[in-house]
C-alpha cells in the first residue's frame, strides 16, 4: 500500500499509512522533544495535535509496546492505560476501525438533509 491518506470513493473510509514515518509531523522535530517527562510531555503531545498520521504512529506504539516518549500523542502513562483494558488487541485494527466509523458518521452528518 502507498504513502497516501485518502477518502473513499463516498468519503467513508480512510486509507490506512504503511509507511507513515515521511509524514509525521515530529520528523522535522529534535528527537529529545519527544522524550521528556512531566510537564515538557504536554508541548511533545502538541507536536502531534495536528500530524496526519498521528493514528499509525499510536498504533506502532501501541503494538510493539513502545514503553518511552510520546507517540500519537500519547504519554507512556496513557498508552499502559490503554494497553491494560485491552492487552490482547491489534491497535492497529481498533484504531483503524474507529477512525473508518468516525469518518462514515462526518460523512453522514454532512449529507444529512438540513432540518427545519
Amino acid at each position: 500500500m502507498g504513502a497516501h491518506t485518502y477518502l473513499g470513493r463516498c468519503g467513508d473510509i480512510i486509507m490506512w499509512v504503511e509507511d507513515w514515518t515521511p509524514r509525521a509531523a515530529c520528523r522535522v522535530a529534535q528527537p529529545d522533544q519527544l522524550f521528556v517527562r512531566g510537564a515538557e510531555q504536554n508541548k511533545a503531545k502538541q507536536v502531534c495535535a495536528g500530524c496526519p498520521v498521528r493514528t499509525e504512529c499510536l498504533a506502532e506504539a501501541l503494538d510493539n509496546q513502545i514503553e518511552w516518549g510520546v507517540w500519537g500523542g500519547m504519554t507512556e502513562r496513557e498508552r499502559r492505560a490503554l494497553l491494560r483494558r485491552r492487552p490482547a488487541a491489534s491497535w492497529r485494527t481498533v484504531l483503524e476501525t474507529a477512525r473508518n466509523e468516525g469518518a462514515k458518521l462526518a460523512h453522514a452528518h454532512a449529507h444529512a438533509p438540513a432540518s427545519v
